[in-house]
């Protein structure tokens, strides 16, 4: 897939864990871990809003396009 997913980058800036932001996102694990793999089929805007809020930073730190 050409949409690459650095959640776990940002995380590991944040120096938080997958856990920590799932909690705060009130999403469960498996699914942020989902969402972390890039197997996610697509995001909500407010969930992409929630985990720049949390995180600090912007939707193009996290969703990145590589072309194949």
């Amino acid at each position: 897939m050409p949409i690459v997913v650095n959640l776990d980058v940002m995380l590991a800036r944040r120096k938080m864990q997958s856990k920590e932001l799932a909690e705060k996102l009130g999403i469960t694990p498996v699914n942020l871990s989902i969402l972390k793999t890039g197997k996610a089929k697509g995001v909500r805007f407010d969930t992409l809003e929630a985990i720049c809020k949390i995180l600090d930073c912007q939707p193009g730190d996290i969703l990145e396009y590589v072309e194949k």
